[in-house]
């Protein structure tokens, strides 16, 4: 009998810990919805990760910009900056109201963002007019689609409004930077 009771008690102290520790990981479960949701903020996922990639892709082509008025050589590529630099500016203070309201985006470059503008920034003359133009075009593009989706698909509709409005101002870039880019490759020796 004495045997059995103690076969007993540990199996309720086995079952007793299984539960324990179970609820600690569905109080981490809880804790890391908590944080994603705090990250998010008042967003969805795919909103907040639109706001994050558009808010680091605005900053990403102000620095570009600024960096460009530094090390440009072509005319075109140093018009095509200053533009860049102020409708960014314009873009991300208005994308930084409309989170400040919902949430928090980022205010610092990605890992991937920094390398690129390193990579840029060893680069000078007309290697650096080719590389910028290059990756203007490249970036605007992709920012198209990116924007194009969010029209179509943001849910917080301000965000979505924020969307439809700098759309056409990124297809416009775009134009811009595939002038620019043609502009670079025919001053090539």
């Amino acid at each position: 009998m004495r045997k059995l009771t103690k076969i007993t008690t540990i199996a309720v102290m086995a079952a007793a810990a299984t539960l324990m520790g179970s609820g600690t990981w569905l109080r981490a479960a809880d804790a890391d919805e908590g944080t994603a949701k705090e990250q998010n903020g008042q967003f969805s996922r795919k909103d907040f990760k639109f706001a994050r990639d558009a808010a680091e892709g605005g900053l990403l082509e102000i620095k570009l910009g600024e960096l460009a008025k530094q090390k440009a050589t072509s005319p075109a590529v140093q018009q095509f900056a200053d533009q860049m630099i102020q409708d960014h500016t314009k873009a991300n203070t208005e994308l930084k109201q409309l989170a400040m309201q919902k949430g928090t985006i980022p205010d610092k470059l990605s890992r991937h963002q920094e390398n690129e503008f390193e990579r840029l920034q060893k680069l000078s003359g007309k290697d650096f007019d080719k590389s910028y133009a290059e990756h203007a075009v490249k970036d605007h593009k992709k920012d198209v689609k990116d924007f194009q989706d969010a029209v179509k698909d943001a849910q917080d509709p301000e965000l979505k409004a924020f969307a439809q409005k700098t759309l056409p101002i990124i297809e416009h870039h775009t134009q811009m930077a595939e002038q620019m880019e043609s502009s670079v490759k025919q001053a090539e020796p």
